[in-house]
């Protein structure tokens, strides 16, 4: 096992400063819209997941269901573009301070990144 307890204290540790981030962009100025780039985030990963799934139901065609993998990677993109892209927004149209949008998007990217880093420790290796 390539992953073991010092890679889950490190990945919750860098989570836990992330969400700390996140929620001090909304505390510090008293506004609660950073808040939604947690939700972006958190639900970026799951288009991947969904369509890996659907994409390939038969383990003896690899070729299969590669449109489906590349919608799944293009909606994954887009919610984290998102996730950079509405703080900038917000903060561009005054409804949020400029510290706080730089404190939403670090603390965004270190949750997508935890996320991400993540499934990668612990992916489960297939044998044939």
């Amino acid at each position: 096992m390539a992953a073991g307890l010092k890679t889950i204290i490190a990945l919750s540790f860098v989570l836990a400063i992330g969400f700390l981030l996140v929620i001090l962009s909304s505390a510090l100025w008293h506004n609660f819209l950073p808040l939604l780039v947690v939700a972006t985030y958190v639900i970026a990963p799951l288009p991947n997941w969904i369509c890996a799934r659907c994409a390939n139901p038969d383990d003896f065609m690899e070729s299969a269901g590669n449109a489906v993998i590349d919608f799944g990677r293009f909606l994954t993109g887009f919610l984290v573009l998102m996730g950079i892209a509405l703080p900038a927004l917000l903060a561009h149209s005054g409804v949020i301070q400029i510290p706080a949008m730089v404190m939403s998007i670090l603390g965004g990217l270190l949750i997508y990144g935890t996320i991400i880093s993540f499934s990668m420790f612990f992916r489960e290796q297939e044998e044939f």
